[in-house]
């Protein structure tokens, strides 16, 4: 066969094209925007479309960043306000809802979202019934087990982004107090994205070694210094908030660091928010706890050490989410 009879071949289609990988985000708004920028500048997918009913913001966003291409690993992007374009998608990430103003805490969101999601969630599962759900709209718990029920999807489908980003704070906070790299630091936030959060410092490590080891070593990070931490942690999105009005690149990278493990069936242990059913005793709501993700979702929970005080704090932090479900008739 010549050269051409084997392009001639090729073009009239003897070959299936390789698989795509699509990212669709709902929602153009900065976290949406800085999710397709952070998911394409990381090569997360092949294909990355922008959902919002703005033709013209999703326009320039998504021209904004076509014009960058060239400078990423190889990709496309696209977008419209026609939710048929999230079709075949194999993540789907919402970001719309409504946005945070400063001073207004996560749960006072939560009304005004839940009705936009009774509308946007049932049009996305319509045309996109196979995709993986991560909800990353706040407040992330709420949503997340609101959509799920207005879904009908199975719990591993459907998940929220939950306290990654919280957890990268908190390593990231014990780094700099402890001048050691951000990526030997394993502990994490659990429970609410939000207010109510927990830091599980009785199984965190540095290095392999027990924070509680390294901290008697070192006395750099003692109790009122995790304390100081934690409250960090909790307060830092309202700083931002405060100072620029939104929180936007880090949240991205922590959704499209989930997207990866996702697409790439990782099996990565990730603390995102997903139904809980009997997890140490916590039932019938959405929230943090380790979990391996792949590409089903949310393939299984890991149960990792916790002391009496951070139970108490995680049933606490179930105990409160459920009463706003319960309150918004979820």
């Amino acid at each position: 066969m010549t050269v051409d009879q084997h392009l001639g071949a090729v073009d009239a289609g003897s070959r299936a094209p390789a698989p795509v990988s699509t990212l669709a985000i709902v929602g153009a708004g900065s976290v949406g925007a800085t999710l397709a920028y952070a998911a394409l500048i990381r090569g997360v997918a092949r294909r990355v479309v922008l959902y919002d009913i703005d033709a013209a913001k999703v326009e320039a966003e998504v021209l904004d960043i076509a014009h960058g291409i060239e400078f990423m690993p190889m990709g496309e992007i696209d977008g419209s306000d026609d939710i048929s374009i999230c079709a075949r998608a194999d993540v789907i990430a919402v970001t719309a809802g409504a946005r945070q103003k400063p001073g207004q805490s996560r749960i006072d969101l939560a009304g005004k979202t839940i009705e936009l999601m009774r509308t946007l969630v049932p049009q996305l599962v319509e045309v996109a019934p196979d995709a993986v759900y991560m909800m990353v709209t706040n407040p992330v718990d709420i949503v997340t087990y609101a959509s799920l029920k207005l879904s009908g999807l199975p719990p591993n489908q459907l998940f929220g982004s939950g306290t990654v980003l919280d957890t990268s704070r908190l390593r990231y906070l014990v780094s700099q107090r402890c001048r050691i790299a951000v990526r030997n630091v394993h502990a994490y936030i659990l429970g609410e994205h939000g207010d109510s959060e927990i830091p599980v410092w009785s199984s965190a490590t540095i290095g392999g070694a027990p924070l509680r080891e390294f901290t008697a070593a070192t006395g750099r990070l003692n109790q009122d210094v995790q304390d100081e931490i934690a409250h960090e942690v909790v307060n830092s999105a309202y700083r931002i908030i405060a100072g620029k009005g939104a929180t936007n690149y880090a949240v991205a990278l922590a959704a499209a660091r989930i997207t990866e493990a996702v697409l790439r069936s990782e099996r990565a242990i990730l603390p995102v928010s997903s139904l809980l059913e009997d997890y140490l005793g916590i039932s019938d709501v959405c929230m943090s706890v380790p979990s391996i993700v792949d590409r089903v979702g949310v393939a299984e929970r890991l149960v990792i050490p916790v002391n009496a005080a951070e139970l108490a704090g995680l049933r606490s932090s179930a105990t409160q989410l459920r009463a706003v479900a319960r309150q918004l008739g979820f």
